[in-house]
């Protein structure tokens, strides 16, 4: 994967396909290759973008890293002008909503279109489990290392609605394995902070470009009862509810999403 570097960092991507650009935004605890396959379905029409958020998947992991959501947002608007790109639609999950969010509303970055899948946008969020590790984290950094992965494990697949294959559990988790890996599971957790989507609800109001708002109606993670909310606040955005998808939209209904998504920039 090409690299962009950027306050030290380095940021994995890559680019296929051909066509107006599209950018796909992962989420924690997840990288580009969540979206991987669901991507590939567009390369015939369009030029697609995947990358790893500095703390995730292959880009830097690194003590003291700045991994927050402001950070991730500035992040993201550098890369958009390191692609050179000016107006790109952008399909963001989870943290990546936020993010994209933050990277439009504070940071100059322009989109085309903008459908946020079952994002990190509204409080409150966060679970119990990332406040106790939030309050813990160098307890947890310190957990053996089996401990470690049976607990990424069972969090991991909490978040989706169906028993997740083998080989989608192996690709989730093991990023978070190893010295790197654990201590960048926690201390992503640990900088988790809504007053980051506190700072950017009330502008929600002024977003003013198309905007999907997709849901899975079995996510446990962030409720349903939020896409009604987050399509009420943004301007004339349209919202689509996927029936027996939670959290890992991706994994649950990659069928319902994709073509969810397709019809989105088909308009």
């Amino acid at each position: 994967m090409p690299t962009f570097t950027w306050r030290g960092q380095d940021v994995r991507w890559s680019r296929q396909g051909a066509g107006p650009p599209l950018v796909f935004c992962h989420g924690t605890p997840w990288s580009s290759k969540l979206w991987e396959p669901i991507a590939r379905t567009f390369t015939r029409d369009h030029t697609v973008y995947l990358w790893d958020m500095p703390g995730y998947g292959e880009s830097t992991m690194a003590d003291g890293q700045d991994v927050s959501l402001a950070a991730q947002g500035e992040t993201f608007a550098a890369l958009l002008q390191h692609w050179g790109l000016a107006e790109p639609d952008v399909v963001a999950h989870d943290y990546g909503g936020a993010v994209s969010l933050r990277a439009n509303l504070l940071h100059g970055a322009r989109y085309r279109s903008l459908a946020l899948v079952d994002v990190v946008a509204l409080a409150p969020w966060g679970s119990e489990f990332f406040r106790l590790v939030a309050d813990n984290a160098a307890v947890f950094a310190q957990l053996p290392p089996a401990l470690h992965e049976a607990l990424v494990r069972a969090y991991i697949a909490g978040a989706a609605h169906l028993p997740l294959s083998a080989a989608a559990h192996e690709m989730l988790t093991t990023p978070w394995l190893g010295e790197a890996g654990q201590a960048a599971f926690y201390r992503q957790i640990a900088q988790a902070d809504q007053r980051y989507t506190d700072e950017i609800e009330p502008r929600y109001g002024t977003l003013a470009l198309p905007t999907l708002v997709v849901w899975g109606t079995e996510d446990t993670w962030i409720p349903v009862d939020r896409a009604h909310r987050l399509a009420d606040l943004i301007p004339n955005a349209q919202l689509e509810l996927v029936d027996a998808a939670g959290h890992l939209i991706q994994l649950d209904a990659p069928a319902a999403l994709t073509a969810v998504v397709h019809r989105w920039l088909a308009q």
